[in-house]
């Protein structure tokens, strides 16, 4: 689907990955004021794209900043090798965001609603992140040395609490003053098969339920008044993009058959959408998603690797071993 598709149904992409794909598979070209990096590794491929101009920053609807996706379809095996693996490039890759000093104070904030599964990573990562403010300043010098001051926060969301999560953060930022902010969220992707399976880390913070309709006061460096990053995994799908992508990929099929070529002429992104609209009744194309049944097991499986990024990164002292025995 092109561009206008998803500006005509009110769908933001979350990935930067994704945004990309859309503009350049429109025009053909590069974006000017964007730059894309790609590394590959065993069991995970890192793209980096720099969004540096305002033209681009316009164009893809994200904030001028770094976003690196990490991308490992074998986090859907069960492979406790394989996860550790991903555990050391997400700490690099998230490591390379910041430059604090050594006795830092860390704040980890876990957003989403902890009731809905495919909303909980937020609070599932916060609950597997090794927490130290609470015995950082009683601990002896020679522990503290390669370990930061973290602490981690689940505010919930509106529906639950009645309150603005960036307040809440915010109250929490001016008590605590920490020299940044790790704000973990689910998003939303344009492909299936990133459900679960890639990893984004963006240096710009976040708007929480922007991937999935809902606008909320975003979490960053003007509104906190300290950096924020921001960490992802999308865990849904708009449907309008799986119906949308479906009637795409099927006019392109009739592409090359002459005996059809009335109706590849007639299914552009337009003439497309009247029928998405009618497929989602009684629902508006930003307000149904999809996720699969075992979400509960990729929830699971991406917060540990998030959370065991997270201590890596922040504690240096700490190994991957010693962290797996704290989450026992």
């Amino acid at each position: 689907m092109d561009a206008n598709f998803y500006k005509r149904n009110n769908i933001r992409l979350d990935l930067a990955v994704e945004a990309r794909e859309v503009i350049c598979g429109q025009t053909g070209q590069e974006i000017p004021g964007c730059r894309m990096d790609k590394e590959t590794y065993t069991h995970a491929t890192v793209t980096t794209v720099h969004i540096e101009e305002d033209y681009a920053e316009q164009l893809m609807g994200k904030p001028q900043g770094t976003y690196i996706t990490i991308e490992a379809p074998a986090i859907r095996d069960n492979n406790r090798q394989i996860h550790q693996e991903i555990v050391e490039i997400f700490a690099r890759q998230l490591a390379s965001l910041f430059n604090l000093p050594e006795h830092a104070n860390v704040l980890v904030v876990g957003l989403g609603n902890w009731n809905a599964t495919p909303d909980a990573l937020g609070p599932k990562v916060v609950g597997m992140t090794l927490v130290t403010r609470h015995m950082y300043n009683y601990a002896p010098s020679e522990i503290r040395d390669g370990m930061r001051s973290v602490s981690a926060l689940s505010p919930g969301v509106l529906g639950l609490t009645g309150i603005e999560t960036a307040e809440i953060i915010k109250g929490v930022v001016d008590r605590i003053k920490p020299e940044l902010i790790i704000a973990v969220d689910a998003l939303a992707a344009r492909a299936v098969e990133r459900i679960g399976t890639t990893i984004q880390l963006a240096d710009t913070g976040i708007a929480p339920g922007s991937g999935v309709g809902n606008k909320r006061a975003g979490i960053n460096q003007a509104s906190m008044g300290v950096p924020v990053i921001a960490i992802g995994v999308p865990t849904v799908v708009p449907a309008a993009i799986i119906a949308g992508e479906t009637l795409d990929r099927l006019a392109e099929q009739t592409k090359d058959r002459p005996e059809l070529q009335g109706i590849y002429q007639f299914m552009n992104s337009e003439a497309i959408q009247p029928i998405v609209n009618a497929v989602l009744q009684p629902y508006t194309s930003a307000q149904l998603m999809v996720t699969p049944k075992e979400i509960d097991t990729l929830i699971e499986n991406t917060a540990k690797i998030i959370a065991g990024g997270i201590s890596l990164a922040l504690h240096p002292a700490i190994t991957a071993d010693e962290y797996s025995q704290y989450l026992q």
